[in-house]
């Protein structure tokens, strides 16, 4: 808990404000997304009644090894070769409610949306213009439950949009792709998509953008060093 009072200090400290959240409540409450596990599970019942869902037991090493699995986009994330795709009887053996805390000894397999190979996916960014993404080319079948019994990001954001009734959403230029991925999930369970406006990403001096991975520096280590935050900004 004081790693998100610190968090939303920060944004504080920042600039930004909000009508409501996890620090002064709202009628959208709760706001973690561990008291919201009853959305993500309508959400993925829904799914799965389509047939828009099947089990994967594909390990990360399997996708990176498969030869159609080149990394196609920026976010850095292989193409799923489509290996669990067609298997018959694949929801054999599995329960219709996955454990949300499972042991890694009892790892249930993970649920992947299967993309409508071949489709063009558009949409019109509210800074990036139009965009054009092809479902099984710009990305594969992705996960939307793990194998832990958690939601992924791309159903747990699409769902908890639809149920707070956001209407635009903002975020960084390096999750253009996933809103074509969520644009197919806004869809399969028939909510509306909100506006987007993917915004540039800051960078450091080789060009790279600032992430955990090349030892960026955090907003509370920048608020430290006496950096304000007009500059930042």
């Amino acid at each position: 808990m004081e790693f998100v009072e610190a968090m939303l200090e920060d944004l504080r400290w920042f600039g930004l404000e909000w009508s409501e959240g996890p620090d002064i409540g709202g009628k959208f409450a709760p706001y973690n997304q561990s008291e919201r596990m009853n959305f993500y599970r309508a959400a993925l019942d829904k799914l799965r009644a389509g047939n828009f869902i099947y089990p994967c037991t594909c390990s990360r090493k399997d996708i990176q090894a498969a030869t159609r699995a080149p990394h196609a986009n920026d976010d850095n994330e292989p193409i799923y070769p489509g290996t669990c795709r067609n298997k018959s009887g694949e929801w054999q053996g599995m329960s219709d409610k996955q454990p949300q805390n499972l042991s890694l000894a009892a790892r249930h397999p993970a649920l992947r949306f299967r993309v409508p190979e071949g489709e063009t996916i558009s949409f019109t960014d509210g800074n990036c213009g139009e965009q054009k993404f092809v479902a099984g080319k710009d990305f594969g079948d992705f996960v939307v439950w793990r194998g832990d019994g958690v939601p992924a990001y791309q159903l747990a954001c699409v769902a908890d949009d639809a149920a707070m009734q956001i209407t635009e959403v903002v975020r960084g230029a390096d999750l253009l792709v996933s809103t074509a991925r969520q644009i197919l999930l806004y869809r399969a369970l028939g909510f509306t998509a909100p506006d987007f406006f993917h915004c540039p990403l800051l960078l450091d001096e080789k060009g790279e953008r600032l992430a955990k991975r090349h030892e960026a520096l955090s907003l509370r280590t920048l608020r430290q060093m006496g950096r304000a935050p007009e500059s930042l900004r």
